[in-house]
């Protein structure tokens, strides 16, 4: 199997530790020109967004994280990621969903600011105080839902949990994670144990300390970031109109295919 990915695509880092749990042999590969919109050959054949992860495994081609672990579960069912229990699967799905869109698009604005310097000053502090209550809410309702049990996906570490892995330990990276003891710094402390996990994380904190050259990147055109649902979202209600409409007055966001 082949993952085109890029470490620090939480997305990615979800299907790398699914891969990692199940005991299955693949190659990952970052796709060049990726983060540019205008991919090329196998990757965009494969991926008709220009998104990661993008898994091949024979003559299969499928993208979008969550169709990619339903993939896995569906053909490689030993070791379960699931629960068994209806309800428990439903709970999994949802922490996903709401890691994957809410959880998401802090993360991403806050990227936007750090690596990318589309805000910086005053307007900077404002949305890097938003999103830091953001995180502390989302985080307290998966604090809830963690409740008192070792994993989020019930007996044992899976699906949930793996949703919720490269969400949580960004927050860390970027010095809002919660306070050494509480609930969820303990499950971060119980996943990080796990090979799976280091392993992903490792590969995560090596690609994040190549970032200093982010903005530059970005002022020269290099690449175009992706203003997709979740992410436009919030930046529009975090104060970040006017980043969005001088992103697309230089032509360095894009939206989606087809339309972007």
């Amino acid at each position: 199997m082949l993952l085109y990915e890029h470490p620090l695509s939480s997305y990615a880092q979800k299907v790398k530790i699914a891969l990692r749990e199940k005991g299955l042999a693949f190659e990952v590969e970052t796709p060049a020109a990726l983060g540019s919109g205008t991919a090329a050959g196998s990757f965009a054949a494969a991926s008709p967004r220009n998104e990661v992860p993008a898994l091949i495994d024979g003559e299969a081609r499928i993208f979008d994280s969550t169709i990619i672990l339903e993939y896995l579960e569906d053909k490689f069912p030993t070791p379960p990621l699931l629960p068994r229990d209806p309800a428990a699967r439903a709970e999994a799905r949802m922490i996903e969903d709401v890691c994957d869109t809410l959880y998401e698009a802090i993360n991403w604005g806050l990227s936007e600011i750090r690596w990318f310097k589309r805000a910086e000053g005053e307007q900077a502090e404002r949305m890097r105080a938003t999103a830091t209550r953001q995180t502390a809410e989302l985080q307290a309702w998966l604090t809830e839902k963690l409740g008192g049990r070792d994993w989020f996906n019930g007996a044992s570490f899976g699906w949930a949990d793996l949703s919720v892995a490269p969400y949580v330990n960004r927050s860390f990276h970027y010095g809002l994670g919660t306070p050494d003891g509480s609930p969820l710094a303990r499950w971060r402390d119980r996943i990080r144990e796990r090979p799976s996990v280091a392993a992903t994380f490792g590969e995560f904190e090596a690609a994040a300390e190549r970032m200093g050259d982010g903005a530059a990147r970005l002022a020269s055109g290099a690449i175009r970031r992706e203003y997709r649902d979740h992410r436009l979202e919030w930046m529009m209600k975090s104060g970040g109109v006017q980043i969005v409409l001088d992103g697309l007055a230089k032509n360095n966001i894009r939206f989606t295919w087809p339309l972007g």
